[in-house]
């Protein structure tokens, strides 16, 4: 590397000996450098693999030049998804979190000289200067990693944002630092995803030791952002939100939170049709019947955030919360996608793009188009769960640049189906209003629900843990939880609701409970309800139920909205999944059982021991708008 482009960088001593160390040393200009870099030069098809003892030159992934963009597919199912155990903390910061002692018997002193020494060694690194957060933000980052893994850098890139070599400024200092060295997940790490969060007074470094971007690039950058906030004060939501404008030319933003899974993504979708037009709101799994829905004119979605958004701790004037998007591109799952037309415009974007995209887990081939239906498969006749694509925000039709305010918060759950014989949790209905406290404690248990597509291990209720974004976080839970809570309390004007998805009962309604949900609240103008139009829900947990939603002039099903309604479930069915539900918080509610726990949420969690009713959470924490 130029020396005097070295200089720039202010860095550890062990860490700019590792950079001096290496013949070559390439910092990207451009996009088109890196695509360059992505495709090793012209290569139309090529393996990124290394040197392992024992096993040889073991190929990680395959890389595929298709007319669109790089299709990249990884050799082992494993490593299609992100291994919720992968991350690892090795310092001794207060952490609530598996520590790299304790799991692998030593510190992590000897294998973080090992891996500078790997990295070191190699031929050629890229390295790439970032901005986590936003480009304007106040935490310069850097990524280093092997030449040959061009697709990971640049995939980074899409989802980050990047400092071109010519406009790196002197005396940056990076406080995030990620390295990848994709051969020790077999050399030290039994072939598992391993993130090693190493978090020095300094830097909050990032040893990356597997090549799926989601639990590094992705994840372990929200890792960066989530720990500095606790520093100062201010959370990331792991949210999409996007900004409505209705066939009446009125505004109105929807902030969606929630586990891997929970309809994130979904929000800023446009409602999925049948062939005529017509909307398939539900599907009896047990009779038979569909349930259909007419709406030709839908609102305008203008996307705000997709998965992460910067919270403001402090509220707008009128006392609503203020986001920005905390990311410069999408990583967009489309397993739902699995014919042409499920979603044209993302199709359309994704098939002739601006320019060249990075595909994960889709089965291209070299100078054809890679098509978002055409899922990998992990096995014959059984397609990968977590087909993804990285969009640049910058592609995305009618985004929003800046901050926002906030009307609704809403939460996302993946419901099972639920019937009097087989009663389980799929009680939530269409729509439910939720005090502010009582959203507080959804985002405590945060449920990972249902037939998750996003990680390995999703089976019965379990949680993803405080705000849905625990399994990134480094540090305590309950200075999370404390943060949530005082978030909720400087911002009183925005509303709670919660919304399922897959089942309700015996329904399967995939999305269209959020779909449906968001035309309902624009168009409405607001969540806030007289007391005659409510009634608390049977399960004190889901807050209110509507009687009645109406929606272009047509009745929901009294089951859909209140599920003990439905005769395959009734009130044994629900009772007996409500009980299910309370049971699920009362055992996640107990990690918070601590005196530093806000006094406030003390009382919250009281409640719930007490299976209070639902104006008893409004009592405690009432809601101004």
């Amino acid at each position: 590397m130029d020396n005097k482009l070295l200089s720039k960088f202010v860095l550890a001593e062990d860490v700019r000996k590792t950079l001096e160390s290496v013949a070559s040393i390439i910092i990207p200009q451009n996009r088109e450098q890196m695509l360059d870099l992505t495709f090793r030069g012209e290569k139309e098809s090529f393996e990124v693999g290394y040197e392992v003892p024992g096993k040889g030159f073991y190929v990680e992934a395959t890389v595929d030049k298709c007319k669109n963009g790089a299709s990249v597919n990884y050799t082992e199912a494993y490593m299609r998804r992100r291994d919720p155990a992968a991350m690892v903390i090795a310092d001794d910061l207060p952490t609530d979190k598996a520590k790299y002692t304790d799991r692998f018997g030593e510190t992590f002193d000897n294998t973080r000289a090992q891996a500078l020494e790997w990295l070191a060694g190699q031929d050629e690194l890229i390295v790439l200067p970032f901005m986590a957060g936003d480009a304007d933000g106040d935490y310069p980052s850097m990524l280093v990693a092997p030449a040959n893994a061009g697709f990971f850098v640049t995939g980074l890139a899409d989802l980050q944002g990047f400092i071109p070599k010519d406009e790196l400024p002197d005396n940056f200092e990076p406080v995030g630092a990620l390295f990848l060295v994709p051969p020790f997940r077999h050399t030290h790490f039994e072939g598992k995803q391993v993130v090693v969060h190493n978090r020095t007074p300094k830097v909050h470094e990032l040893f990356c030791f597997n090549l799926y971007p989601g639990p590094s690039a992705k994840k372990g950058v929200y890792s960066i952002l989530i720990h500095e906030g606790e520093k100062e004060n201010w959370v990331t939501l792991h949210s999409s939100a996007v900004r409505l404008v209705t066939p009446y030319d009125n505004e109105f933003v929807i902030l969606h939170e929630g586990a891997s899974g929970g309809g994130k993504s979904e929000l800023t979708q446009a409602i999925h049709r049948e062939e005529d037009g017509r909307i398939l709101v539900a599907r009896d799994t047990i009779h038979k019947e569909n349930i259909y829905l007419e709406m030709l004119d839908t609102c305008e979605l203008h996307p705000v955030t997709d998965d992460m958004a910067l919270a403001d701790m402090k509220s707008a004037p009128n006392g609503k919360l203020v986001v920005q998007d905390a990311e410069e591109g999408w990583f967009l799952r489309v397993d739902h996608h699995t014919e042409y037309g499920t979603e044209p415009s993302l199709e359309r974007l994704c098939t002739h793009p601006p320019e060249p995209l990075i595909f994960l887990n889709i089965d291209g081939r070299p100078g054809a188009t890679a098509l978002l239906w055409e899922h990998t498969m992990d096995e014959p006749g059984k397609p990968c769960p977590n087909p993804r694509v990285i969009m640049p925000r910058k592609h995305v039709p009618n985004v929003v640049t800046g901050k926002v305010e906030v009307d609704v918060r809403s939460f996302g759950v993946r419901t099972p189906p639920t019937t009097r014989e087989k009663p389980n949790y799929g009680i939530i209905g269409m729509l439910h209003i939720l005090p502010p406290a009582l959203a507080w404690l959804w985002r405590l248990v945060a449920p990972r629900g249902h037939a998750n597509p996003s990680i390995i291990t999703t089976k019965g209720l379990t949680s993803e843990g405080v705000g849905s974004y625990w399994p990134f976080a480094t540090g305590k839970m309950i200075t999370q939880a404390n943060l949530l809570l005082e978030l909720a309390l400087n911002t009183p004007n925005t509303r709670y609701v919660l919304m399922p998805n897959q089942y309700i009962g015996a329904f399967h309604v995939g999305f269209k409970p959020e779909w449906i949900g968001r035309e309902y609240i624009a168009r409405r103008g607001s969540v806030k309800f007289r007391p005659e139009q409510l009634i608390p829900s049977r399960c004190p947990l889901l807050g209110y139920s509507l009687p009645s939603l109406k929606v272009n002039g047509q009745e929901m099903p009294h089951g859909l909205l209140q599920v003990e309604e439905q005769p395959d479930v009734g009130i044994e069915g629900y009772d007996k999944g409500a009980r299910i539900l309370h049971d699920f918080f009362l055992q996640e509610l107990a990690k918070f059982d601590s005196p530093d726990l806000h006094p406030l949420g003390k009382k919250i969690i009281e409640l719930v021991k007490q299976e209070a009713p639902a104006s008893k959470y409004d009592e405690l924490m009432p809601s101004n708008a």
